[in-house]
């Protein structure tokens, strides 16, 4: 049986604990921050952890796991 293939998105946009869960970064911050307050901007800052719901489609999407 032939190797699966990584969706190239998912390497690019998610990352996995140790544990097992995924990490995203936060959208909504690339462009129009004029428009948004100071507080929506703080609190988006860097990485979280992606719904439990949403999990097991990415790791479909990543067979072998990502680095």
């Amino acid at each position: 049986m032939p190797k699966l293939k990584t969706k190239s998105g998912v390497k690019k946009r998610f990352k996995l604990t140790a544990t097992g869960k995924v990490k995203h970064g936060v959208a909504g911050k690339r462009h129009r921050l004029i428009s948004h307050n100071s507080k929506y901007i703080r609190q988006n800052r860097g990485t979280s952890v992606l719904s439990e719901a949403d999990t097991p489609t990415i790791k479909l999407w990543a067979p072998y796991g990502l680095k």
